[in-house]
């Protein structure tokens, strides 16, 4: 999506919203008997049949050169399974463990960088996931803040996407053979929250399977969700003061495939992810759960998740997986 892109597109939701409000148009017709349409049978999601992985890895940590189109540097940060006793702090340019991984896609809030998520996304990584991180040129710490550059993102994403799936067969690589190229999710927090929610709509990326939203708001992307179904999480503080927990309600409401809505009575926009706690712990346990379920098809995972949830009484679940 062109940079130029990001006004017009804003100006052509305005100009949808006009049109749907105008009055010249005549009256529809009104049926003699009124009928309820049949409900609508949610579309089953493409999880396949599995299992995921019983232990806990040690955590790489790696960087990953990517520039779209030429001015548009992306580098991308991966955290992954590696070799050596889990836990403890995550290891530059560690081995990868033997296996092929799941791949998860995030993208960082406004003014972030991926490595302020480093304690919730090595943690996945510790699960059995390959994580990547792009770091976006205008709104990351220290661009330029431009927030109309969000709408660029999620082809920022897909294209950092296909980059990190090369990996798989590029010869000498690390993650060479470690890819399962098959299953891949998206993920993002505030800004990233709407790059990730327009991966599923303005912005369809086919090649992701399900999607994690913190705290996101479908603003400039819209609620059109496209293509095969995709479960969705979306979690969100409901003292959130910065994206409205019902903007946040709302995008969930629009998608019409399995889904869930972890909410946090006490959760503020969301720096209970950037650090170690209890809010932390059941958000990290019941995100790992999911894409254990959405990406490995572990059926043991998707039951797990509302025990997760309910955990201290921190969160509730609204499960409509």
């Amino acid at each position: 999506m062109p940079r130029r892109v990001a006004p017009a597109l804003l100006a052509a939701l305005v100009t949808a919203g006009l049109v749907g409000c105008s009055t010249d148009r005549p009256p529809a017709a009104r049926p003699a008997v009124p009928v309820e349409p049949p409900p609508a049978a949610t579309p089953a999601p493409r999880v396949p049949a599995g299992s995921a992985p019983e232990r806990a890895f040690a955590v790489g940590v790696r960087q990953l050169k990517v520039n779209r189109g030429g001015d548009r540097p992306l580098p991308v940060t991966l955290w992954y399974p590696a070799t050596g006793e889990a836990g403890g702090e995550p290891r530059r340019s560690a081995g990868a463990a033997r296996g092929a991984f799941p791949v998860v896609m995030f993208s960082h809030g406004l003014g972030g960088r991926p490595a302020d998520y480093e304690t919730l996304l090595s943690r996945w990584a510790a699960a059995g996931f390959v994580v990547a991180a792009p770091t976006f040129p205008r709104t990351s710490s220290g661009g330029d803040g431009n927030v109309l550059d969000v709408l660029n993102q999620p082809a920022d994403v897909s294209y950092a996407l296909t980059q990190v799936l090369a990996l798989d067969t590029k010869a000498g690589d690390p993650l060479r053979g470690r890819l399962a190229t098959d299953r891949v999710a998206a993920a993002g927090h505030s800004a990233g929250g709407v790059t990730t929610i327009g991966l599923f709509t303005a912005a369809r990326d086919e090649r992701l399977d399900a999607g994690v939203v913190f705290a996101g708001t479908a603003l400039g992307v819209g609620t059109a969700f496209a293509g095969a179904a995709a479960p969705q999480l979306f979690v969100h503080g409901e003292a959130d003061e910065v994206v409205e927990y019902a903007a946040g309600r709302a995008a969930y409401d629009k998608v019409p495939w399995p889904k869930a809505m972890l909410s946090l009575p006490d959760g503020d926009h969301g720096r209970a992810l950037l650090r170690d706690g209890a809010a932390l712990r059941v958000v990290s346990d019941t995100t790992v759960e999911f894409l254990r379920w959405s990406l490995y098809g572990d059926a043991a995972a998707k039951r797990r998740i509302p025990t997760d949830a309910a955990r201290d009484d921190i969160a509730t679940l609204d499960n409509r997986l």
